[in-house]
């Protein structure tokens, strides 16, 4: 969600932009869900950023 807002996009952008469906964005970003690894490797590349970062094991 962090990055997303930084970057000034909706949650339906995002959604459309991985292939995704709004609801599991939605669920990401509640902790209601995890993205699966491929989901993470996916968002790792569209905000260029590592999967470790998101994942919370760097800064």
């Amino acid at each position: 969600m962090e990055l997303r807002k930084e970057r000034g996009l909706s949650q339906a952008t995002v959604a459309k932009d991985l292939n995704v469906s709004l609801g599991i964005v939605c669920y990401w970003e509640t902790n209601k869900s995890d993205p699966t690894a491929s989901n993470i490797a996916k968002l790792a590349r569209y905000f260029n950023v590592t999967s470790d970062y998101l994942l919370g094991l760097t800064e």
